[in-house]
């Protein structure tokens, strides 16, 4: 008796909290990268099966796409396999490949893809995969490439060296061949022969089980925007909508800080003209003037004001 009345204290507790963050929440990033760590520790730490803990943290990855949804996410990209994991046994291999097949087909029919209008795109080495997950990766691709509301992209023999390296070779290539002039690389031109599957950066990466370094993932998309980062202790099944609101709010957190230090950017730039050029500061900075502290905002304006009467 106590016991249930305990963990129906806990729920309560849980879901008042998951409330008050959710109402905390002043914007969500665009673009959310996971990675889905400590499926095989967490069967271990439940004394299960290692295909126990993948099966696990398969439901929890289901449960992280309605909550992107709810959310109003626009893109989610998902670290299922990557080109380290094909050093893994054959028999835990060839399980993660028969989950991955099933839930690519079970996404590509499920009602709330649909609803949701999802569009599945797989991003990777995919050609070194068994056939039968690549018959998988066109199913779904084909069942929702017509959807644009939530992109989900589910990085399968990926590496992140490996996709600059590919992207590296066709633009030598193309020098080579006379198609392309070496001054006209440029960042669109890295875009285009990178994976498709991102349609943009990466605002927040999370990565679950303990470890904190993003591992090789999406290093064009998510280290040249210089992404938020969460890593958390809690392995990917364990992984709750409350430790997915905390890592939105670290990113928020992260997107204040910079909107501050862009403000004291522009105080500064206040502060080092003069004459014709003091009307284009002011502008610049009251674009960023809100994201400063309101003692900080009347220090800017009397500063303003001083430099305004110094120039006349």
């Amino acid at each position: 008796m106590l016991r249930v009345m305990r963990e129906r204290l806990e729920r309560l507790g849980y879901g008042a909290y998951e409330r008050l963050l959710q109402r905390e929440l002043s914007g969500t990033p665009s673009h959310v990268a996971v990675i889905q760590d400590g499926n095989r520790r967490y069967a271990r730490k439940e004394g299960v099966e290692t295909t126990q803990g993948h099966s696990e943290g398969a439901e929890t990855t289901e449960a992280l796409l309605h909550w992107c949804d709810d959310l109003d996410i626009d893109e989610v990209t998902l670290y299922a396999f990557s080109t380290e994991n094909f050093d893994r046994p054959e028999e835990q291999r060839e399980y993660i490949f028969d989950l991955v097949e099933e839930k690519l087909r079970s996404f590509a029919d499920a009602d709330r893809v649909h609803d949701a209008e999802v569009c599945i795109r797989a991003i990777g080495e995919t050609e070194l995969l068994p056939e039968r997950v690549r018959a998988a990766i066109d199913y779904a691709e084909r069942r929702t490439g017509h959807y644009d509301r939530l992109n989900l992209n589910v990085a399968l023999a990926y590496g992140g060296r490996a996709e600059l390296l590919g992207a590296a070779r066709d633009i030598a290539s193309d020098v080579e061949s006379g198609d392309l002039a070496p001054e006209d690389v440029d960042v669109d031109t890295v875009e285009d022969c990178l994976y498709q599957g991102p349609t943009c950066d990466v605002d927040l990466i999370v990565r679950t089980g303990g470890d904190e370094r993003t591992s090789n993932f999406l290093p064009w998309h998510a280290n040249g925007n210089e992404a938020a980062t969460f890593f958390c202790t809690p392995y990917w099944p364990e992984f709750r909508k409350i430790d997915f609101l905390r890592a939105i709010r670290t990113y928020q957190n992260r997107e204040a800080s910079w909107r501050t230090t862009r403000a004291r950017r522009a105080m500064s730039l206040v502060q080092a003209v003069e004459g014709a050029d003091l009307s284009q500061a002011r502008q610049v900075l009251g674009r960023f003037r809100g994201a400063l502290p309101s003692s900080e905002r009347r220090r800017v304006d009397e500063e303003v004001e001083a430099a305004g009467e110094t120039a006349d």
